[in-house]
């Protein structure tokens, strides 16, 4: 019964995405100064100090102790203590909703890339507005979801020439990428890769269960969509001969193919997902229902629409047999020593498509996890910001530079009161966040979330 009222109080919002519509933004100045901040540029492993941004229409143009300032200019004062680092990156999301961009950006996310099927009208009139800085949010890129049956429900594509009429299809509409999945025929594969490279179009995503990911990166594929896909496609199945009397998976990889993983991963110079957190929460909720329950529970979650909490109520996990436990743990070290061997890596969440991950909010876990699996707060910080505008740079013709400080680069922007280097948490509660050329500072950043919040509850009152 209570899953039935909440189906009829969220009955508007499954009909009709997204769940509310943004007011406009207010033009924003022209020319906004960063004054008195210490810089995390983040080009190296390095902060300078007492330093002013100057901004203008939306990019950085100068930095410097001693630039000088327009009259007319909006002065952010960091009074010598605040902290001004890139803006967040999320680089696996499924949102496509108004109010989901909200939640990113008061999170200090200014960058994400959706992995495939966001709606039509999220791709031909929302997206294009957040991204000119007409409405809140972070500027999103997207992929092309395209699969070799129906079975997880996906667009299908079966023969190669289909392959090369949707590669031209996408980019018409709008997608800098394709997103690949499991169950495409390696000709369609290669016909994806082929015609991308020819209309200047990335492929990213899933290992492809007939291709393995080795032959994928070699033929192109830029970006590995999630760290745990390697589980598929690349390393051994130990649960074959050491599964549980019911079948179930409970024993991980022999951490002795890791090296020859990497060395495939690096010969491409391919980028990997640094998801950490999200298999771990699946981990977490694995045959644990009252796990699912906490997550509906807490206090993130007042910023989940509700379509999406009964999606996380419907999801499967929480049936499963058998524990994921022995591969988050190989799922750590397999992270660690591709950041030790510098390989390229993003972060990304996934969210809210998984049970828990909760929009922003589980990007700064995905850091929390990165940094207990022993990576270094300038790799984690890396993974969040300069790697993913390298990959943006590297694969999308004419993209705007981003994930750094400096002149030239789109001002995605946030504003912490100490040290994210010596204190990632910081990030969880930024001063102020720049993205598309807005400044937001703190108060309306907490607004926006309890807007969020507001319009949600509403919907859930009968």
């Amino acid at each position: 019964m209570k899953l039935l009222a909440l189906i009829a109080a969220a009955a508007p919002l499954l009909l009709c995405p997204p769940a509310f519509v943004q007011t406009p933004q207010p033009q924003p100045a022209a020319i906004t100064a960063f004054v008195a901040v210490n810089l995390l540029p983040m080009d190296t492993d390095r902060i300078v100090r007492n330093q002013t941004v100057l901004v203008e229409n939306g990019k950085i143009a100068a930095i410097g102790p001693a630039v000088p300032i327009p009259k007319d200019a909006r002065i952010v004062d960091g009074h010598g203590s605040a902290f001004l680092s890139p803006g967040l990156a999320d680089m696996h999301v499924h949102s496509d909703t108004t109010g989901d961009m909200l939640v990113y950006l008061a999170n200090g996310v200014t960058t994400m890339l959706n992995m495939g099927e966001a709606s039509n009208g999220f791709m031909a009139e929302v997206r294009p507005e957040i991204n000119r800085g007409k409405l809140a949010g972070p500027h999103v890129y997207a992929g092309f979801l395209v699969d070799g049956t129906p079975q997880y429900g996906h667009f299908v594509v079966a023969t190669p020439e289909q392959a090369r009429a949707i590669v031209g299809l996408a980019k018409t509409n709008g997608y800098e990428f394709i997103k690949v999945y499991n169950n495409l025929s390696p000709a369609v594969f290669q016909a994806l890769v082929e015609e991308g490279k020819n209309q200047q179009i990335a492929v990213i995503g899933h290992g492809v269960t007939r291709v393995g990911l080795e032959r994928q990166l070699d033929a192109g594929q830029v970006l590995v969509a999630h760290a745990e896909e390697f589980f598929y496609t690349t390393f051994s199945h130990p649960e074959k001969k050491n599964a549980d009397a019911s079948g179930q998976m409970n024993s991980a990889p022999d951490p002795a193919e890791i090296p020859a993983a990497i060395a495939f991963i690096k010969r491409n110079k391919a980028f990997v997902t640094a998801d950490l957190i999200t298999y771990a929460t699946i981990a977490q909720q694995w045959g644990k229902p009252e796990v699912v329950e906490g997550y509906l529970r807490a206090p993130e979650t007042r910023y989940v629409s509700p379509a999406r909490r009964i999606r996380w109520r419907e999801d499967d996990y929480a049936e499963r047999q058998g524990s994921l436990d022995a591969r988050v743990a190989f799922l750590k070290r397999f992270i660690k020593e591709m950041a030790q061997a510098g390989v390229p890596l993003v972060t990304g969440t996934d969210a809210p498509a998984i049970p828990g991950l909760a929009p922003g909010f589980s990007l700064h876990d995905d850091l929390h996890a990165l940094e207990q699996a022993g990576l270094s707060r300038y790799q984690v910080l890396s993974a969040a910001t300069r790697t993913p505008g390298e990959l943006i740079r590297r694969s999308v013709p004419d993209a705007e530079p981003f994930g750094t400080i400096a002149v030239g680069n789109r001002a995605d922007l946030m504003l912490s009161a100490k040290n994210p280097l010596d204190d990632l948490s910081t990030l969880r509660t930024p001063l102020g966040v720049m993205a598309n050329g807005n400044w937001h500072p703190e108060p309306e950043l907490r607004a926006l979330l309890e807007q969020v919040a507001g319009k949600y509850e509403r919907a859930f009152k009968p």
